[in-house]
């Protein structure tokens, strides 16, 4: 059976979302373009920013998925992350909490892109 091996996110500035993304997640991107720039995020599956679209992607556009990066079951891990990357000075939009899934925050990229970090499931 085929699985998804490619998520893309659509951003209008492909120079300050690489830099934004390398800094985050601390990866390199496997290669650089004027308008798509892959991380491979595990074998085979890349994780993807693509400008091809920027005349459709404004910061005004709601989002309607997160980007999400789960981690230990251990509300510290999720703790220690969300400080990390509040040292960095990403945009918070939701503060760590409980939910029913288990200590979560979410930040946004540049692009008001949503990345959620939650315990793995």
């Amino acid at each position: 059976m085929a699985a998804p091996n490619l998520f893309l996110v659509y951003v209008t500035d492909i120079e300050r979302a690489t830099t934004f993304y390398r800094d985050l997640f601390e990866i390199e991107p496997v290669m650089l373009t004027p308008r798509y720039v892959p991380f491979e995020v595990a074998p085979g599956v890349l994780f993807a920013l693509w400008n091809g679209r920027s005349d459709r992607v404004t910061s005004e556009l709601p989002r309607a998925f997160e980007v999400g990066l789960m981690m230990s079951r251990s509300e510290a891990a999720v703790d220690d992350i969300y400080a990390t990357w509040a040292a960095k000075g990403v945009t918070v939009v939701e503060e760590p909490r409980d939910d029913v899934f288990g200590r979560t925050f979410v930040i946004a990229d540049p692009d008001g892109n949503l990345i959620r970090v939650s315990p793995a499931d």
